[in-house]
């Protein structure tokens, strides 16, 4: 099946995230573009992953459990997992290990919480920006032990991308898929990478609802199921 996806949304409770990005804001703007799947992939939590799932449930679109981690190096890698149960396991491990510093929502902006009817049902305090004390080989080792797999987010940006951090991606780590924010890089990023060994994944990697993935890109998969996502995800370019 060719299903149309967008795995990097992010809610309300990352503090960069318009406050307009609700469980259902997004859920509907993802059905008005005619996506099959997607996933929330707030900063170092996915405390809003259960509403958005039941409001996608009812729209027959898939929601992949998944989250988007700040290494120690400041390298920003995207989680998938197949289950809830996984990425929630996997989550308040990277959750307890972000520094106990309290968010300024003044400066960084809110941290919510929602319920399946959009309202704010809390706030995280914690600043979720910050960057886990795992490195890279740890935050991998960490998803492939809840049976997830880890995507290196925005490859082609200036910042927070392992390419501008590392310069590289270590060859001790089997990473299979990369994601691209704007694919009018990719001569750039070819310049570094042998892109024959990766499949590329375009995210909107969105903050507001009008940024979420028109139906453009697409997955092929046998059905529409998180293991099937994740499998593709590990397959990498041995699926293009």
């Amino acid at each position: 099946m060719k299903l149309a996806y967008d795995i990097h949304i992010h809610s309300g409770l990352s503090p960069c995230g318009d406050n307009d990005m609700t469980p259902n804001n997004i859920v509907n703007m993802a059905s008005l573009k005619g996506l099959n799947i997607i996933a929330i992939t707030d900063h170092n939590s996915m405390l809003n992953l259960e509403p958005v799932t039941e409001a996608a449930n009812i729209k027959g679109i898939l929601v992949i459990p998944g989250i988007e981690v700040t290494t120690r190096e400041e390298v920003h890698v995207l989680c998938y997992f197949p289950t809830i149960e996984d990425g929630m396991c996997f989550q308040n491990l990277i959750y307890d290990s972000l520094p106990n510093i309290k968010n300024n929502e003044e400066i960084f902006g809110g941290q919510f919480l929602f319920d399946k009817e959009d309202n704010i049902v809390g706030k995280v305090d914690k600043m979720l920006l910050g960057s886990s004390r795992y490195s890279l080989e740890e935050i991998f080792k960490l998803s492939e032990r809840y049976n997830g797999v880890l995507v290196p987010a925005h490859v082609d940006k200036s910042s927070f991308s392992i390419l501008s951090t590392l310069g590289f991606i270590p060859a001790n780590i089997d990473i299979r898929t990369i994601e691209v924010y704007d694919l009018k890089r990719i001569k750039e990023v070819e310049k570094v990478l042998t892109l024959e060994k990766y499949m590329i994944i375009k995210n909107s990697d969105a903050h507001y609802l009008s940024d979420i993935n028109e139906a453009f890109y697409h997955m092929e998969l046998n059905s529409l199921t998180a293991q099937s996502v994740i499998d593709y995800l590990k397959s990498g370019c041995d699926k293009n």
